[in-house]
Formats: C-alpha cells, sequence, structure tokens
C-alpha cells in the first residue's frame, strides 16, 4: 500500500490524492466488484488475511451485522451477498474509506449495507454477528480498546469471527479476550492467518 509516511489506514482524512480504482475478486462462492483508493486499506484488492476470513467464517445468523474497520468494504459487501435479509453495517473511522466503501455497495447493487463513522452508529444498535479484519498496527492498547468498545455489542450469544496473523499477535490476542470473559475458538488457519470465533456468553 503506497502512502505518505504519516498516512495510515487508520488515518481520519488521508493526505494521498485520491486514485480510485475497481478490482473483480472472486472468493468462497462470491463475485464482487470492490472499489480501491490510496489511504484505504486493501486498496480494492482482497488482501490475504481478509480472504481467509470470508472463506472460512461461519455465514452469521441474525438480523444485525457489523464490519468493524471495512476499509475498502470487502467482508461488508461479501456479509451483505451471503445475507441479503440482514442489514449490514460498515464501520470505519477512515472517511475516505468510508466513500470507498459506499462505491463498492454500489459496484454490487446491494442495497442492505449502511456505511458509516463509529459515532453515526446510533448506541442502541446491537449486532447478532461481527466480522473483521481488526486495525493491528495501531498498536495493543488502541485495539483492545477499540474491541472493549465493540464486542460488548454483540447481543448475547452474537459471535464475532476476527482474522489475525500469528505473527501480528493472534494467541496473545486470544489470550486476552478470554481474559475479558470471552470464549474463543480458532475456526482456521492459513498461511499463517487465524480466524477466531469470539462469543459473549
Amino acid at each position: 500500500m503506497t502512502m505518505s509516511t504519516s498516512d495510515h489506514y487508520f488515518t481520519s482524512q488521508p493526505s494521498s490524492a485520491s486514485t480510485p480504482t475497481t478490482h473483480e475478486v472472486k472468493v468462497r462462492s462470491l463475485k464482487m466488484l470492490l472499489a480501491g483508493d490510496r489511504g484505504v486499506f486493501n486498496q480494492g484488492e482482497l488482501d490475504w488475511g481478509t480472504r481467509v476470513l470470508i472463506e472460512n467464517a461461519d455465514i452469521p445468523t441474525g438480523g444485525t451485522l457489523l464490519d468493524l474497520g471495512c476499509g475498502g468494504g470487502a467482508i461488508a459487501v461479501a456479509l451483505a451477498m451471503l445475507r441479503p435479509d440482514a442489514v449490514v453495517w460498515a464501520v470505519d473511522v477512515n472517511e475516505r474509506a468510508l466513500d470507498t466503501t459506499r462505491a463498492s455497495v454500489a459496484l454490487n447493487k446491494l442495497a442492505n449495507v449502511r456505511v458509516a463513522l463509529p459515532s453515526e452508529v446510533p448506541g442502541d444498535v446491537r449486532f447478532d454477528a461481527m466480522w473483521s479484519n481488526p486495525p493491528i498496527r495501531v498498536g495493543k492498547e488502541a485495539l483492545h480498546q477499540l474491541l472493549n468498545e465493540w464486542l460488548p455489542r454483540l447481543v448475547p450469544g452474537g459471535a464475532a469471527d476476527l482474522v489475525v496473523h500469528k505473527n501480528l499477535g493472534s494467541d496473545s490476542l486470544a489470550k486476552w479476550l478470554v481474559g475479558e470473559g470471552y470464549t474463543v475458538e480458532r475456526h482456521a488457519s492459513k498461511q499463517g492467518y487465524r480466524v477466531l470465533h469470539v462469543t459473549r456468553t
């Protein structure tokens, strides 16, 4: 991903010049068109971790789903296609990422995705399931704060599927989540990426 030294995918207002792209992606049973841009995670392509998540996570039940840290919208689009009867929230702090996700949603003619900043999600909304390729590079403290904010918004019995590379702390994250009172199972491991299935009990 090409960015300036101060321009990260978790920056709210990327300083790099916008250069929109479109890519066709095939994953699971889906054929998706994904928008991309500089300063946005994936830039329209499908990174290996997100692919591992989409291909291996259980298709969620329930009517309200969350893609936390949506980037260019690959996970949100996949969820919306797999569950056309559900409402999918795509949430990110990066405003260019939100614009890119909106473009991905439009490219796939989806009507069941709501794209929002974290502050724009009503406080009473609860989620039946969450899929996320979380922003590990924000640092451990910020990541824990992020998860402590959103995991409690799962309904009782709700589940989050998180994909994290073992070299970026998947095992330590799983241990921390257990310490926070969640049940954690490893649902897949491929090319070093692990899908952690996190259940709120």
